[in-house]
């Protein structure tokens, strides 16, 4: 006998009746698509998180696409929060995109110190460019926002949505989530994300799709979280086939990944008497592009263990352990005192801002640091 899944659950069909189940399964994706979005609305009205860049629920116009397009972007692969500080103090500095498109790329880039994923910062500063060249308006369809820099199918798709009631398909993790429990979803992903987003886009309502979009989000976020999800207090638990298979964690299911390849340097701290260190800014282009860092090596596969770029009495200090998107990095971190007179062939001496550098600088600082002992007056 052939198999049919409907819906949610996998049906033993005898020849024959083929059709008539489709039918039935055609009038249950209907039915789904009906009370999916108004729970989804009820309870978004009762539970909506309250964020800087958000209008209450059913307040009858769009959010600031400004504010919206900045979230956005910074909330890839970070977590709200940690974004909310940095919004916040972004907004504070450049509170509108003709303020952050006149801003200092330096200045743009140092603020979004510890952020992580620095090519979103540069992005941001040639799309709020762009924008403001063309009037400071950003465009209300997916089509236009798509022709911005750094902006991809899900940013575009939420500032349309979120900011000009446009009815985008938006999918976040948290949405690939709830779609692939609501259906149990038997593909695992990556290879799961086209169907899933048909789920999803089956499911948004031409009414008021910036909400639907952020009631889903927040219910991935708050109630169908990856571990130990709410089910009793879900407004679609009795929807879920993922819940009535009693396994709702098991979603949605992942392909296995290939471990992140180690890649080793070496980052040198020079300091002098005033308490300055040797800072150099990395090339525009490349990871943490435009940030500033200790001098060091190329971060490669293999150990390297060149001389030194400028003589001194090298210390081992310590090792910094990071991870990064696609790859982990062993970091050896050597520390050295040189003279007020002292100048090397790169970068220049700064009293160090632990603000304005990245993460795994900023480790690198404090284990150089400490391992040359009292610090100077500047530090």
């Amino acid at each position: 006998m052939p198999f049919i899944r409907l819906g949610c659950s996998l049906t033993i069909v005898p020849r024959g009746e083929s059709m008539k189940l489709h039918g039935r399964c055609a009038r249950s994706g209907e039915a789904m698509e009906r009370a999916v979005p108004e729970r989804l609305r009820r309870w978004y009205a009762q539970n909506a998180r309250t964020l800087p860049w958000r209008l209450p629920p059913g307040s009858g116009r769009g959010a600031d696409p400004y504010r919206v397009w900045l979230s956005e972007v910074m909330l890839q692969q970070t977590t709200v929060a940690a974004v909310i500080p940095y919004f916040h103090r972004f907004l504070a500095r450049w509170p509108d995109v003709q303020a952050l498109a006149a801003a200092p790329e330096e200045a743009v880039l140092a603020e979004w110190a510890g952020l992580g994923y620095y090519a979103r910062a540069r992005n941001l500063i040639r799309c709020a460019r762009a924008v403001s060249a063309a009037g400071g308006r950003f465009p209300e369809d997916e089509a236009g926002l798509l022709a911005l820099p750094g902006i991809g199918a899900y940013t575009a798709a939420a500032i349309a949505a979120i900011a000009f009631d446009r009815p985008a398909v938006v999918v976040d993790g948290n949405v690939e989530r709830v779609m692939a429990r609501l259906y149990a979803e038997p593909t695992p992903l990556p290879a799961a994300r086209p169907a899933l987003r048909a789920r999803a886009a089956a499911l948004t309502p031409r009414r008021h799709p910036g909400d639907h979009a952020q009631a889903v989000m927040d219910l991935g976020a708050t109630l169908c979280t990856p571990k130990s999800p709410r089910c009793p207090d879900c407004p679609l638990a009795d929807l879920c086939a993922a819940r009535r298979e009693g396994a709702p964690e098991r979603y949605p299911l992942r392909a296995p990944r290939a471990p992140k390849p180690q890649r080793h340097g070496i980052a040198y701290l020079l300091r002098r008497p005033d308490g300055a260190v040797l800072l150099e800014r990395r090339p525009r282009n490349g990871l943490l592009g435009g940030m500033l860092g200790l001098p060091g090596t190329a971060w490669q596969d293999m150990r390297p263990d060149p001389a030194p770029p400028f003589a001194a009495d090298w210390r081992e200090a310590g090792t910094v352990h990071h991870v990064f998107t696609h790859f982990r990095l062993e970091l050896r971190v050597l520390a050295a005192e040189a003279g007020m007179a002292a100048e090397p062939d790169v970068g220049s001496f700064r009293q160090p801002d632990r603000g304005a550098l990245p993460s795994v600088m900023r480790k690198a600082l404090d284990i150089g640091l400490a391992g040359l002992g009292a610090a100077g007056p500047g530090v």
